[in-house]
């Protein structure tokens, strides 16, 4: 037993088992004793203030021993509920940032490496003209992976007005780009402009004691920009065919360079700055004239509106970026359906020994020669997509044979797993199993079978099988293939122990997993320059009325 001396309501001794109480229990004790309720009492232990939690941790794993004081605060019932709610509220808060830094890890393990997807997408890096590209080591892309996720969340919660969390996001979002070889990040964008989401955040919660390191994150942002960019945004504008996309965010971090230069008492310099941002503000006002015009040609306010800020209010350059975006929106979506269907058949495939998937290409290097796709994918599967090695397997009689019957004993497994849920759909669905059999094997699908046992001539049967289930065997002659990828989606979890480990679902957070996806989900290369500027244009509008209003009393 221990000691615990408390103070407040009740003042006293109280002996405890430390390793079998809980928080709760010593609440609930201290309010009896005290004759209150127990959401009226507050204990508070060493500066902090003892949460319930989920109930079961307990006094000993929360530093609490022999002869600790613990302060008992009474407070009002309306108060106990509110503050219950707060805590509440921020362990809430803390978990699913938890969650958020969790998902955007594991997504990015599985996407940087090569390993083979477990889901129908794949993510890939791409630079400011859309194309794909590959930064340095595995570490590196998937250090840039998390960054990139996590930087997307965040401006999702910035959009919802939740710079609080939205701040702590891009914590984990600096983080996870620190991670990453510096040299690699050195001419993107991404890590500035997180920067100045970061200080965008400071401003929007009016939090004075960030203003030192704002000072500090906006040197380097502009730095950052002006190596990403080119000098004048040369580079940019060569990427994005001479429009302006860059002319928002270059607006925001003047607006706020001019910010801390103003609250640092360097108040020529705040001006220079913020009236910089104001000329900028109003080239992205977007007349009604213009946006009728654009909007005449079929397009939506929104993404007409996005048009002429990016474009100098220029219509025909509005509207030809549009068509574009159009453009590229659809090469993306095919790509999008293509690699899909790319890793459906890497699914298919199975796993190497290290957990990568069949490498696709080289799959087509082998069968450009005349090997058959199946067997020249199983001879890489085995060797890590070694082509020189899978070549050997193929050529070598031994091998090849081994190799052929990995392959048929995999579609045999395919072929009655496939078999077995049709069977046990239509059982589900009231049929006799053993005539549910026969009509699956005569149909060769789901849906066959349900039309032939549907059909009333199966009521009679002839050596134990329906009669319509024979006239289907011989004039349709049903065909199990599983060549069709589609077929295949509901067996890709049943790969047999040489394809390595089960394609099923590990330990996942599929609801964040999801929600981080759809964010990146449509990003374009100008994504990180579309911002509505509005509450810039009123920071501007107060901060140049505090400088004239500074301006007049001194000279007064």
């Amino acid at each position: 037993m221990a000691k615990l001396k408390i103070s407040g309501p009740w003042t006293g001794v109280l002996d405890v088992e430390l390793d079998n109480w809980t928080v709760v229990m010593l609440r609930e004790e201290i309010a009896r004793r005290s004759n209150c309720g127990v959401e009226s009492i507050n204990l508070i232990s060493g500066g902090r203030i003892l949460k319930d939690g989920d109930g079961s941790e307990k006094l000993v794993h929360l530093g609490l021993k022999n002869n600790s004081r613990i302060l008992a605060r009474r407070v009002a019932a309306e108060e106990g509920k509110a503050l219950k709610n707060e805590l509440m509220a921020e362990e809430e808060r803390s978990s699913r940032l938890a969650r958020v830094k969790a998902a955007a890890t594991a997504l990015a393990e599985r996407h940087a490496n090569g390993f083979l997807p477990v889901e129908d997408f794949n993510m890939e890096l791409e630079d400011q003209s859309g194309q794909k590209v590959n930064f340095g080591s595995e570490t590196d892309q998937k250090a840039i992976m998390m960054g990139l996720m996590l930087h997307a969340n965040a401006k999702q919660l910035i959009r919802k007005g939740n710079y609080k969390d939205a701040l702590e996001v891009l914590v984990m979002g600096e983080e996870a780009f620190t991670l990453c070889n510096p040299k690699l990040i050195e001419f993107v964008d991404n890590v500035s402009i997180l920067q100045i989401d970061m200080v965008w955040c400071y401003f929007m919660l009016k939090d004075i004691k960030w203003l030192s390191d704002a000072g500090l994150r906006l040197a380097k942002a502009r730095e950052g920009i002006e190596r990403a960019h080119g000098k004048d945004s040369s580079r940019v504008r060569i990427l994005q065919a001479g429009c302006h996309p860059e002319l928002a965010l270059h607006l925001r971090l003047e607006l706020l360079e001019g910010v801390a230069a103003y609250h640092s008492c360097r108040f020529d310099k705040s001006r220079e700055a913020i009236n910089s941002a104001r000329a900028k503000y109003f080239q992205l006002q977007v007349s009604d004239k213009a946006l009728s015009h654009v909007m005449d040609m079929g397009f939506k306010e929104k993404e007409a509106k996005r048009a002429l800020r990016m474009c100098y209010q220029d219509v025909c350059k509005a509207v030809d970026f549009l068509f574009e975006e159009r453009t590229r929106r659809e090469r993306k979506r095919e790509e999008d359906v293509r690699r899909q269907e790319e890793i459906m058949e890497q699914k298919l495939y199975g796993m190497t020994p290290s957990k990568k998937a069949v490498n696709l290409q080289i799959l087509e290097k082998l069968a450009s020669i005349g090997y058959e796709k199946e067997l020249a994918a199983e001879a890489l599967r085995r060797n890590e997509n070694d082509i020189q090695k899978a070549l050997d397997d193929l050529i070598s009689p031994e091998s090849n044979s081994v190799i052929q019957n990995a392959v048929e004993s995999r579609k045999r497994k395919r072929q009655r797993k496939r078999a077995d849920d049709a069977v046990d759909k239509l059982v589900c669905m009231g049929f006799d199993k053993t005539r549910a059999e026969a009509a699956f094997e005569a149909g060769g699908s789901l849906e066959q079978a349900v039309i032939i046992l549907s059909d009333p001539g199966t009521n009679s049967t002839v050596d134990g099988q329906p009669d319509s289930v024979n006239a289907a065997l011989t004039s349709e002659g049903a065909s199990s293939s599983l060549s069709n990828i589609a077929e295949n989606q509901e067996m890709l979890d049943t790969l047999d122990d040489e394809g390595g480990p089960s394609i099923g679902e590990e330990d996942r957070d599929l609801e964040m997993e999801d929600e981080l996806a759809r964010e990146l989900n449509g990003a374009t290369a100008v994504s990180d320059y579309d911002m509505d500027v509005t509450k810039e244009g009123e920071a501007i509008t107060e901060y140049l009325g505090l400088l004239d209003s500074m301006m007049n009393s001194e000279n007064a």
